[in-house]
């Protein structure tokens, strides 16, 4: 896919925000380079969603915007300093079961950056091309919600959302150009637990 038109999807799509009043406001990075998405395995010696897989990301300081947490964020997880002008769009804000609205911030690089991950928080970082973005999600129910918890097949596992959100939505919409939405789709009761 040519860039361009995928800029120009992002660009054109029209992102619901939702009311962060008492939820805490993230943003993470969908960090774009070289036809592929930037995508890691949290640590397994982390407070919060352990070993989970997630986009660089976290919660905004105060003063910043969901661009400046995402940048920072992609900073301190993954040594990457982007700058502010490959931010291309936001996709639609995300709620999630633990209290958090995440918006992610979609930065398009031009070439894939050196990648220095704090061992602190990133166990693994895994550069996933645009052709094995482009999958079809799973979905399953579970008796804890009447929506479909949502997975994605991914680098030999499965991704659940929120990140199987985020990297899905961004599918639909930076590859294909088609506005769905993804703010129903589920998570998996381990992730909000």
């Amino acid at each position: 896919m040519e860039l361009d038109a995928l800029r120009a999807n992002v660009r054109a799509f029209h992102p619901t925000t939702l009311p962060t009043t008492g939820k805490r406001h993230a943003a993470v990075a969908l960090v774009v380079a070289d036809q592929a998405i930037l995508l890691t395995r949290r640590t397994t010696r982390l407070r919060a969603h352990p070993g989970q897989w997630a986009l660089p990301g976290g919660r905004l300081d105060p003063g910043e915007d969901a661009v400046d947490a995402a940048l920072r964020e992609l900073s301190e997880e993954l040594g990457v300093d982007a700058p502010r002008g490959s931010f291309v769009g936001t996709l639609d804000d995300y709620p999630t079961r633990s209290g958090y609205v995440i918006t992610p911030v979609v930065l398009v690089l031009d070439d894939t950056p050196a990648i220095t991950p704090n061992p602190d928080e990133v166990a693994e970082v895994h550069v996933i091309p645009f052709a094995d973005v482009d999958v079809e999600p799973r979905y399953l129910r579970i008796p804890e919600s009447d929506q479909p918890v949502v997975q994605l097949p991914l680098v030999g596992t499965l991704v659940h959302a929120p990140t199987a959100a985020v990297i899905y939505q961004f599918r639909e919409v930076a590859l294909h150009g088609r506005p769905t939405p993804v703010a129903h789709l589920e998570q998996p009761v381990f992730a909000w637990r």
